[in-house]
C-alpha cells in the first residue's frame, strides 16, 4: 500500500444471492483528498460504504485503511474513522451537547465538555450547544451529525449523501464545512453524493461506479478536461454560421445557437482549432471562444455508455 494512501480497495465483490451488488471494485483515496464517490442509484455505493465501515462482510476482495487490512485491524481502523452512513438521529428534547455526550458513551467514549465544544465549534454550532435539538433546522441537524463524527478527532471522514434533503442554504453550509475540514483540519473526506455540481465544486479526486464496478477514477479537473467539450463560439453572423455549418463536417456536432450570437458545438479538444479555422475561412468573425464541461454531463456520458 502506498504511504500516501488512506483507503485502498482491490477487487472488492459483494453478492446477495445471485445479485452482484459490487463487482471487482478498485479505488484509492489519498491523504488529504476530498474524494467524490459517484454513481447512479443501485450502483453499489451504499453497499461499498457498509463494507468499508465493517457493517457487512465482502464476498471477496480486500479493503485496507491507514495501511492495514480491515479484516485484521478492524478496531484500530474504525477508531480513526468518523462517519455518517445514514441520516443522523438525535434526542430532540435534549441539547446538542447532551446528545453528543450520550452518543460518546454509546461508543464507550467518556467525553469532556472541551471535546464536545471543540466538535461543535468545528461545525459552527458552538453557540447552540445548550439549545434543544428540536429547535434545529434540518441543515443544523446534518452539521450536528458531522460534529458527532468528529468527536474522536478522526483522520478519515466518511459522508454518505450529507446534503440529501437540504435547501440551497443548507447545501452551501455543508459544502463550506467540508472544505474547511480539509483545509483547516487536514481531514481526508470520502464523500458519496448524487448532487453532482456540489461534488464538482469541492472534490479533487473521484470515482464513478456503475453496476457495482469502477467505470473511471482520477483527478476531477483532468477528467472534466478530457474527451468531448461544449465549445461556445461568440460570432458576428449567426445566420451565416447556420448556413455554413449545416453543410459542413461539423453539422452533427452543432448543439444550437443562443440569442447572444453564440454557437455551441460539441468538440474534442483536438478539433477546436480546426473548427475555428473553418469558421474564419468561411468569413465568420469570432469574438471569443470558451469551453465547458460539467460533472453532470460527464457523469451521464459515462453511466449511459
Amino acid at each position: 500500500m502506498d504511504r500516501n494512501s488512506i483507503i485502498e480497495i482491490r477487487s472488492l465483490c459483494k453478492s446477495f444471492g445471485q445479485f452482484k451488488a459490487v463487482y471487482n471494485l478498485d479505488l484509492t483515496v489519498n491523504k488529504g483528498d476530498i474524494y467524490g464517490f459517484l454513481g447512479p442509484n443501485g450502483a453499489g455505493k451504499s453497499t461499498t460504504i457498509r463494507m468499508l465501515m465493517s457493517l457487512i462482510t465482502p464476498t471477496s476482495g480486500s479493503i485496507s485503511v491507514f495501511g492495514k487490512p480491515l479484516t485484521t485491524h478492524r478496531n484500530h481502523i474504525l477508531a480513526g474513522i468518523g462517519a455518517i452512513v445514514e441520516k443522523p438521529d438525535f434526542y430532540l428534547y435534549l441539547t446538542a451537547e447532551e446528545n453528543l455526550r450520550i452518543l460518546g458513551k454509546l461508543n464507550s467514549i467518556d467525553l469532556s465538555s472541551k471535546q464536545i465544544h471543540r466538535s461543535l465549534d468545528q461545525v459552527g454550532l458552538l453557540d447552540r450547544a445548550n439549545s434543544k435539538v428540536k429547535t434545529f433546522s434540518y441543515g443544523m441537524k446534518q452539521r450536528l451529525g458531522i460534529a458527532q463524527a468528529l468527536l474522536h478527532d478522526p483522520e478519515l471522514i466518511v459522508l454518505d449523501e450529507p446534503t440529501n434533503g437540504l435547501d440551497p442554504v443548507g447545501v452551501k453550509e455543508i459544502r463550506e464545512l467540508i472544505l474547511k475540514l480539509r483545509t483547516e483540519q487536514q481531514k481526508t473526506i470520502f464523500l458519496s453524493s448524487h448532487i453532482l455540481p456540489e461534488v464538482e465544486l469541492i472534490a479533487n479526486r473521484m470515482v464513478i461506479i456503475n453496476k457495482g464496478t469502477a467505470v473511471i477514477e482520477g483527478s476531477v479537473s483532468e477528467l472534466l478536461n478530457s474527451g468531448m467539450l461544449t465549445v461556445n463560439f461568440s460570432i458576428d453572423d449567426a445566420e451565416k454560421a447556420k448556413t455554413v455549418l449545416k453543410e459542413s463536417q461539423f453539422a452533427s456536432s452543432v448543439l444550437g445557437f443562443s440569442a447572444d450570437s453564440n454557437v455551441h458545438i460539441k468538440l474534442s479538444k483536438e478539433r477546436i482549432a480546426e473548427c475555428t479555422s473553418f469558421l474564419v475561412d468561411h468569413g465568420i468573425g469570432i469574438d471569443g471562444i470558451s469551453s465547458t464541461r460539467s460533472l453532470e454531463e460527464y457523469f451521464l456520458s459515462i453511466t449511459r455508455s
